[in-house]
């Protein structure tokens, strides 16, 4: 396997990249994009880089803040060899374009520093489409509070992380940071005294002190066997990537009532459906209502860039209109503040956006909530009693930010759901 890693940085891995210095073998102008296109997302904060393939050229998109932007469409020519070049540094077979292939590769931009990439070709119409996910580091100084929960969130959280036994669940779509948040959970969990393990697919953060397992289904080392083996572990703290099948969750659920804390997550579009979710999956009611201590549901929203944003309504009436509709209530509108708008300069690269922040709707499992579970109440009747026990729905939460100048009123309507009263 080659090497393409810079010998001045000296790092003996066989599918680096290095950012400088390249090696007289390494000027191949396929290798020179390659590294110019990973510097570039790196440098931008991209959360996933797109080679496109179509009947003539070819493109690529970096995924910024959520949203995808076409950065470039190089010559046709340099379409294979490109390609080629990413296969062989993620170890992949370069002559296998049938079937989807994943793996891994580095950058590295210092002797002691480097970004990780996971890569997957998906064999289409034109050729291998490629997408390299930029794996995140988790940075030591990360607080709740820099994930967006506000102080009431942060302390319901906090009880439900630190209880002895029970589930905590973070539910949301793809892309919605949920296993940033449980790391961030793990962090604050980790210490000397405490043993975690946790169970992935694949792991994509590694954290000192965590003992991480990666899923391997054609090894039959899947979430349950995993869950199993744990339960032999004399563990304290289990977490499990996803709950994906019914087995999953009944061996999650069992743990959580065995004085374990397990924390994991689910897609679902809010906490009130993630019970539903689970009845529907075959979990009795039950054990659901015993085990269930807290469900997170959360969103990734763009953060307004401050360099440039600008007030976002000129007419007083027509702001306090469009406020109001979108959910904002008399008291709030009486209250000296006014909402911003994206502009764009050269700190934000034109977008009017820079980074993102969660939303999130916290429900703690009442004994109002379970008593609803017991008796397979419907999704709406839960979140009825969410709303009476003052959890915020992810709308709310929204123009809590929108009120705060993080982001626009125009990024939460496009995130949340249309209804600000509903859950």
């Amino acid at each position: 396997m080659n090497t393409l890693a810079d010998s001045a940085t000296a790092v003996p891995t066989p599918n680096a990249l290095s950012s400088t210095g390249p090696k007289e073998d390494d000027n191949a102008p396929a290798v020179r994009l390659l590294r110019e296109l990973l510097l570039d997302a790196a440098t931008h904060g991209a959360s996933d880089v797109h080679i496109e393939p179509s009947e003539h050229d070819w493109r690529i998109r970096l995924r910024i803040d959520g949203v995808l932007h076409e950065t470039m469409r190089p010559p046709p020519y340099l379409r294979d060899p490109f390609i080629c070049c990413v296969k062989v540094l993620a170890r992949l077979d370069i002559a296998e374009r049938r079937v989807p292939q994943d793996g891994r590769l580095k950058l590295y931009v210092a002797a002691d520093k480097f970004e990780e990439f996971r890569v997957n070709t998906l064999p289409t119409l034109w050729g291998e489409k490629l997408v390299l996910r930029r794996l995140d580091t988790l940075p030591a100084t990360l607080t709740l509070t820099d994930l967006g929960f506000d102080l009431k969130q942060q302390a319901t959280l906090a009880a439900a992380i630190h209880a002895p036994h029970g589930m905590v669940l973070v539910t949301g779509p793809t892309g919605s940071g949920k296993t940033l948040s449980l790391y961030c959970f793990l962090q604050r969990l980790n210490r000397e005294s405490i043993n975690i393990c946790s169970v992935e697919d694949p792991a994509e953060i590694q954290l000192a002190g965590v003992n991480q397992v990666s899923v391997r289904d054609k090894a039959g080392l899947t979430f349950a066997v995993a869950l199993r083996a744990f339960l032999r572990q004399d563990p304290d703290v289990i977490m499990v990537g996803e709950i994906r099948d019914t087995e999953t969750a009944s061996v999650a659920l069992q743990a959580a009532q065995t004085g374990h804390l397990v924390l994991s997550t689910l897609h679902t579009n809010d906490a009130p459906a993630t019970l539903a979710r689970l009845l529907d999956m075959g979990i009795a009611p039950f054990n659901l209502a015993c085990a269930m201590r807290l469900i997170i549901a959360q969103r990734l929203v763009r953060k307004l860039c401050l360099a440039c944003r600008a007030p976002a309504f000129t007419d007083q009436t027509t702001a306090e209109a469009m406020l109001r509709s979108a959910g904002f209530d008399e008291t709030t509108l009486a209250e000296d503040w006014q909402p911003y708008r994206a502009v764009g300069c050269a700190a934000c690269h034109g977008i009017g956006y820079r980074g993102r922040i969660g939303i999130h709707q916290v429900m703690p499992v009442t004994a109002a909530i379970r008593g609803l579970i017991m008796a397979r109440s419907s999704t709406d009747a839960i979140a009825q009693q969410a709303l009476r026990d003052g959890v915020k729905s992810l709308r709310e939460a929204g123009l809590a930010q929108v009120r705060a100048g993080t982001t626009s009123l125009e990024e939460i309507l496009a995130v949340t759901d249309a209804s600000p009263a509903t859950f």
